[in-house]
Parts: structure tokens; sequence; C-alpha cells
């Protein structure tokens, strides 16, 4: 019975801390994504979360962990892993081909204010640039990995059409036709299909529908 109540007791507190860690985190993205991430305290985030300075410290231990949850975080809403994987394993290429350009914008489209945020930070202390730059090294494996998965239909080298489609990836394109020209995140996807299929198979497989 009382080993019971122990066991209670201490899954009651693991939940709370990571109520605590969300809490924290989500109050650092509003900050981060208002005032800039440099200009961001910690002092501040605790704050905007209603806690002491010392739990966010003892939550994460630094601002650029928290910056890692958020990213986290967002690829978990955004549910890229397990996307990529379903592109893979599409049988036809033209429909892995459309696929990328589904999966970039289901990415960019679920939280790009994070997109921003992590765009902003890049200049940070050598620890967050790291940080930063895996995480980008992890987001072209993926991307890499859906383009090579077409390569027998390709008309241009892997490596070029590679590069073209994370030259086309570049957060600012999305920026510029989505927020700031209002295209809808459904009309970036079938412009980014159409154009993936155009320079990279000229035409040899289908348009978007």
């Amino acid at each position: 019975m009382v080993a019971e109540v122990k066991k209670q007791i201490s899954s009651y507190r693991r939940e709370q801390a990571e109520a605590t860690k969300a809490r924290i985190a989500e109050a650092a993205r509003s900050l981060f994504a208002r005032d800039g991430y440099s200009a961001t305290s910690m002092d501040a985030i605790a704050r905007q979360a209603g806690v002491g300075n010392r739990t966010v410290y003892a939550a994460f231990g630094a601002k650029r962990e928290i910056l890692n949850a958020i990213c986290e975080e967002w690829l978990r809403r955004a549910g890229v892993r397990p996307l990529a994987e379903q592109v893979l394993g599409a049988s036809d290429p033209g429909a892995r081909l459309r696929g990328a350009a589904h999966w970039l914008t289901v990415l960019y489209a679920t939280d790009f204010d994070v997109v921003r945020i992590l765009d902003s930070a890049i200049d940070e202390d050598q620890e967050t640039r790291e940080l930063l730059r895996g995480k980008l090294r992890g987001r072209n494996r993926v991307m890499d990995s859906l383009i090579a998965s077409v390569e027998p239909d390709l008309t241009v080298p892997v490596a070029d059409a590679q590069a073209t489609f994370r030259a086309l990836a570049a957060s600012g394109v999305y920026g510029e036709l989505v927020v700031e020209s209002g295209w809808s995140p459904q009309r970036f996807e079938s412009w980014l299909a159409d154009t993936l299929v155009s320079q990279l198979t000229d035409g040899k497989l289908k348009r978007a529908e």
C-alpha cells in the first residue's frame, strides 16, 4: 500500500514537472516571437511563465535548451517524421515528389513562427549555432532522402536536384509567398510540387493535381 502511494506521488510529480516545462517553453516561445531570441532573458521567461527564475534554470539549464524543446514540440506537432516515412513508402515516384512538397508545406504551415525564431537565433553563441545547424542538417537529410527516392526519374544529377529543393525550401521563400503575399499553404504546396516536377524531371512525372 505504501509503495503504491509513493508510486502515485512520483507519477504526479513527474506530470507536474512536465507541465511546468511545457508552460515555460510556451512562455519563451511567445517572447522569442515578440521580442526576439537575443533580447529575451531567462528572467523575462520566468515572469511570463509565472514561475521562479530558479525553476526555469532547473527545468532547462540554458536558454538554448528551451529553444531545443520548442523545436522538438514543433516537429512533433507537425508529425513530419512519420510523414516522411509515409511519403517514402509511396510506390509511385510522382507521388513521392509531390509528397516532398507536401512534407515541407506541413512543416512550415504548422508553426512558421518557430521557423522565424530559429532563424533569428542562428547568430547567437557557438553552442546555439551548433544546435541549430544540427537541426538544419537533420531537416536536409530528410529532404535529400525524399529527392533521392526518385533518382531514376530525375533529368538532372541527384545532387543538383537536392540542392534545388533545399533552395526552394529556404524559409524566406515560404515567408514571402504565404506570409507576405497571402498565398494559402495549399497554393504554396501546389506551386512547389509543380516547380519540382518541372525543374527536376522536365515534366516527365505528372504535375500536382
